[in-house]
């Protein structure tokens, strides 16, 4: 990990281990249902639920700072607080590291291999729900440099210096899905005209952890994506490119990468906007 950008912002298995009694930890499991967490979850793990607790009802991005308030409230989370990050997915903790820094939470780190490298290793798992005594969390305005909104996205479109990248899976870029599967009614598919498609996933090893420095640096690099670029990832609601966020940014140390958390359920509503497929 001592080659990445800036390795303190990913922990391992064995460091959380060690640190699962610290007062002044909190850790964090994100899920898209409570099920999995119910049966089985890292000890002392607090659960939030990717649409009840993260997104609004139109799937965008909550970004209001009451409810974020709330919500760290009610985790025991203080402004002081270590906040540990992972899903069942191994990405997911990353997309939650980019949400509290957009909010201005200091400390907050990503477990590199999530739930997966831990139950592959056999680690303790608890099934009692984990609850804390609220706290008072006072969050700072919204950090406007993580983000990218759709009116700079349209401007950006076939700008040598910048350079827009699809996470998300083939269908979705190709126009055969919309999010996990065709579409619906009303659902436009397809990407953002230029956008560079290099899939989320392959940012893992089998394991669940980050590649190596080198590996992640080529595979941009391979793309075109460069750190003398403004490199603005996206997806469907703004999740999986928000831990492409924190590859780039924090992994590799490209300096100009913001998030465009409004993704493709904001872009394909837009009206007067260019879809390609």
């Amino acid at each position: 990990m001592s080659q990445y950008a800036d390795p303190s912002v990913i922990v391992d298995t064995q460091w959380l281990a060690n640190h699962l009694n610290d007062p002044n930890i909190r850790i964090i499991e994100v899920d898209m249902s409570p099920e999995p967490y119910k049966n089985a979850h890292i000890p002392g793990a607090v659960f939030w639920n990717i649409f009840a607790d993260l997104l609004l009802p139109d799937l965008k991005m909550n970004l209001d700072a009451i409810a974020f308030e709330k919500l760290m409230a009610r985790s025991g989370i203080t402004n002081d607080t270590t906040v540990i990050a992972y899903g069942s997915y191994p990405g997911t903790g990353a997309w939650i590291f980019w949400l509290l820094k957009v909010f201005g939470h200091e400390n907050i780190r990503v477990l590199n291999g999530g739930y997966q490298k831990w139950k592959s290793e056999g680690r303790p798992l608890a099934t009692e729900l984990s609850t804390f005594a609220s706290t008072d969390y006072c969050a700072r305005g919204i950090d406007a440099d993580l983000r990218v909104l759709h009116n700079e996205i349209q401007v950006s479109i076939g700008r040598s210096d910048r350079v827009l990248v699809d996470v998300r899976t083939p269908q979705e870029y190709s126009g055969e899905w919309f999010f996990d599967q065709p579409p619906q009614e009303g659902q436009l598919t397809g990407h953002i005209p230029g956008a560079v498609h290099l899939e989320h996933t392959l940012i893992l090893n089998e394991d669940g952890t980050f590649k190596s420095f080198n590996e992640l640096k080529n595979l941009y690099d391979s793309k075109g994506i460069t750190a003398d670029k403004e490199v603005f990832p996206y997806c469907t609601i703004g999740g999986r490119s928000g831990y492409i966020w924190f590859v780039l940014k924090y992994l590799l140390g490209y300096p100009n990468v913001r998030n465009y958390d409004g993704s493709w359920n904001e872009w394909s509503r837009l009206p007067d906007v260019a879809i390609e497929r």
